[in-house]
């Protein structure tokens, strides 16, 4: 199960005895598991301070997730041919989600404690907006080649009457260059075909005898060429029309079918380059081999090395991602960093808000049993419902208002509660 809770309850001796027995029930029921969730000693400030920024916390919890999910979302865009590698691709400072969160530490280098929590939520947000700012921008260049590719490829769809011919026809299919003569291709249905060559010739005067031939072939129908003098080409198109046969209003141009061959490769290549694994040779590199990897010592690019037998015993190809997906997997672990920072804080000044001063609580994270989640919940109230009974009974009893209390649609309880959902992809 992809959800966590993360709680926290008073530190002194009666809770912490509270907490053993949570423990120990949960253990043994094997209703969660369990782990301490470490948050150091923050500057608490005011009161008024804490209760201003215990809402602006609030916003910026559910900003980062948007952040993140968004991320995780173009992640899985990006690799579209690679989709069942996408859960793997998504790493909070190179491990995965679950791991980093179970064995969280606050980045003291990134986020120093001595500074006020104002000054540290300021500085996550302006991460993670800066974040959104730089998706956008970069999105908005790869969806551009990605719209273009795709009207190109729309292009290349369809049926013979409708789809673009660059792939299809070759200069020798034409008579070029003659100023009497011109080729025409004309789309014929399967079902006409005994009928398009006993009549084409006669069609007008003036056809080619024998000219005609199929280059093409669809469900529906072929491709076909005829040659013709210019001076007759209307009246043939419209004989033909007459029989259920289609002109296609196509002359070939070998420079337009070749810019048009080149823009789909090269969009097609643009749109791979942004994240697809590009071979690197070893000759390219300065790197040393270790217990058979070639391992890089130039370039900062490189996250994938196998070993493969393609130039000998020792010899091997690395890889490296295209710019768009290093930039995602780079900045989601960012975000994702924040984001449980901005829930570490969370944790931090609601648990003074709810418990006072001094500064005394433990903070724990609990990966529910999917098939025991109420009964958790039922445990979590009845070990700690001493620290809220109008709370607890409000639990117990839906129905129940506590005076003077506005939660918002926000779920309360006894203890400080947040809930932690890693579904990005859902």
């Amino acid at each position: 199960m992809s959800e966590f809770w993360l709680i926290s309850a008073p530190g002194d001796k009666t809770n912490l005895q509270a907490w053993e027995r949570m423990n120990t029930v949960t253990s043994k029921s094997n209703l969660s598991s369990n782990s301490k969730f470490h948050i150091p000693d923050l500057k608490v400030g005011t009161l008024d301070a804490l209760v201003g920024l215990s809402d602006e916390l609030g916003k910026l919890d559910s900003f980062a997730e948007s952040i993140i999910k968004k991320i995780a979302q173009y992640i899985g865009e990006v690799m579209e041919d690679s989709k069942d590698k996408v859960q793997e691709n998504l790493l909070a400072n190179g491990v995965d989600l679950i791991s980093y969160l179970t064995r969280f530490e606050w980045d003291m280098a990134k986020y120093p404690i001595k500074q006020p929590l104002k000054n540290i939520s300021e500085a996550l947000a302006k991460q993670v907006t800066q974040i959104e700012s730089d998706l956008k921008t970069r999105s908005a260049a790869y969806n551009n080649i990605k719209g273009n590719l795709q009207s190109l490829e729309k292009k290349t769809m369809g049926n013979l009457l409708t789809r673009t011919l660059a792939d299809i026809v070759h200069k020798e299919d034409f008579v070029l260059n003659s100023e009497y003569l011109i080729t025409l291709l004309v789309v014929v249905p399967k079902s006409s075909y005994l009928q398009w060559q006993k009549t084409y010739e006669s069609l007008s005067d003036m056809v080619v005898p024998r000219s005609t031939k199929m280059i093409a072939e669809d469900a529906e129908g072929g491709l076909f060429t005829v040659t013709l003098f210019r001076k007759v080409m209307d009246d043939f198109k419209a004989k033909a029309r007459e029989n259920r046969f289609m002109v296609r209003e196509f002359y070939y141009d070998e420079k337009e079918l070749k810019c048009e061959k080149e823009e789909l490769m090269k969009l097609a290549s643009d749109k791979k380059q942004q994240y697809w694994w590009q071979p690197l040779l070893p000759a390219c590199l300065s790197s040393s081999l270790r217990n058979g990897f070639m391992v890089p010592t130039v370039s900062g690019e490189l996250h994938l090395a196998h070993k493969t037998e393609a130039w000998g015993d020792h010899s091997t190809v690395l890889f490296s991602q295209g710019p768009l997906l290093r930039w995602l997997k780079v900045n989601f672990s960012e975000a994702f960093v924040a984001w449980i920072h901005v829930k570490a804080l969370r944790v931090f000044v609601e648990s003074v808000l709810r418990y006072g001063l001094p500064v005394n609580f433990q903070a724990m994270l609990l990966q529910p049993n999917r098939k025991s989640v109420k009964r958790l919940r039922d445990v979590l109230n009845v070990v700690f419902k001493h620290l809220d009974e109008v709370a607890a009974a409000s639990i117990m009893d839906p129905g129940m208002d506590i005076p003077g209390l506005q939660l918002s649609n926000q779920e309360y309880y006894p203890y400080v509660y947040f809930k932690i959902d890693l579904s990005l992809l859902d």
